[in-house]
């Protein structure tokens, strides 16, 4: 069963342990209630894809207490700057650089260069990220394709049983999700419309690129950050070959289960055949191999099968985007 938090100093501070164990507990911010998980522990945010039955890892945004905390984890640009001193705390993500120095882990940036981060406006939740002192993944705390909710019994009706908590903080204000911005290329683009307008931004920065009518993304899926959707994506240097049943002498393994015998370097997904903890040691099985791999002369990544349900259905995805064609090797590495 999922416990459900009152929004006091008992219900706060157990919610924050649970976060710092790595488990999953719900919160209201003033858009809509976010299933959060700490952001810096991969194994966590596997559990929040489990829990949602999402079918991707799409990149999950972090959530801060301040925006001097966010900054400690994506590269600060004075545009970015200007709008966290005017929407921050408020229903504004930016999308951002990675600091090589943050914490944020890369199955919450789904592998890219580039992390999704807000403060959100709601008191509770700014106590709760404060006492946490980590940064918070949180996407919607609803099943995957639901739609979003904006009050703790929404997330009981979908969630109860799969979640550690919901931390009750009544009716979300806004109810409807944050407005997103990539501010990692060379013009703004408004990637999801939300709770700040177009208008608003661009009377702090000037324009943005707006998405075409029709073409975003579904809010009620969280967010999707476009590079992410490349047919060649998460892909190392080394080229990638699926649902190998031998290794060959120049490919380094990617296990899952009992390793296939022969390889030179090998970085097993789990041992034990658990789809979660697969899922929480992919993009760093994929650099390890990367590295190591090419040290020792490899020429490919030979990859064991995966199962294609539940978080199998996601690890698949991102290993046929890794062993896709490249037609051009920078197009790997935008966000």
């Amino acid at each position: 069963m999922t416990d459900r938090l009152l929004p006091d100093a008992e219900g706060l501070s157990r919610a924050a342990d649970l976060l710092r164990a790595g488990r999953l507990v719900a919160f209201g911010t003033e858009t809509v209630y976010g299933l959060g998980a700490d952001a810096t522990d991969p194994m966590a945010v596997a559990r929040i894809f489990e829990a949602k039955n999402r079918p991707h890892f799409n990149p999950l945004i972090s959530h801060f207490a301040s925006a001097d905390a966010a900054f400690r984890h994506v590269v600060e640009t004075p545009q970015a700057r200007l709008l966290a001193d005017r929407f921050w705390p408020g229903p504004l993500t930016l999308v951002l650089p990675r600091r090589a120095d943050g914490a944020i882990c890369d199955l919450t940036a789904a592998g890219l260069q580039t992390a999704a981060v807000r403060v959100p406006a709601q008191d509770m939740a700014l106590a709760l990220l404060r006492a946490v002192n980590r940064p918070v993944a949180a996407p919607s705390a609803n099943p995957s394709g639901g739609v979003s909710p904006s009050d703790a019994d929404h997330v009981m009706d979908g969630l109860n049983g799969r979640i550690d908590a919901i931390l009750d903080t009544g009716p979300c204000a806004v109810g409807v999700e944050s407005t997103i911005l990539d501010l990692s290329g060379d013009t703004p683009r408004l990637l999801r419309p939300g709770g700040v307008t177009a208008e608003e931004i661009e009377a702090v920065i000037g324009s943005v690129i707006r998405p075409v009518p029709g073409t975003q993304p579904d809010p009620a899926d969280a967010p999707i950050i476009a590079p992410g959707m490349l047919t060649s994506h998460y892909a190392p240097g080394l080229p990638v070959r699926l649902d190998a049943r031998s290794v060959e002498p120049d490919e380094a393994l990617l296990a899952f289960g009992e390793p296939l015998p022969g390889a030179k370097v090998m970085w097993n997904l789990s041992e034990s055949g658990r789809l979660d903890e697969a899922a929480s040691r992919l993009f760093a099985g994929l650099r390890y191999l990367d590295r190591e791999g090419t040290r020792m002369g490899c020429q490919r990544i030979a990859v064991q099968p995966v199962p294609g349900e539940g978080l199998g259905l996601a690890i698949r995805d991102r290993l046929g985007r890794a062993a896709a064609p490249r037609p051009a090797l920078q197009e790997r590495d935008v966000a």
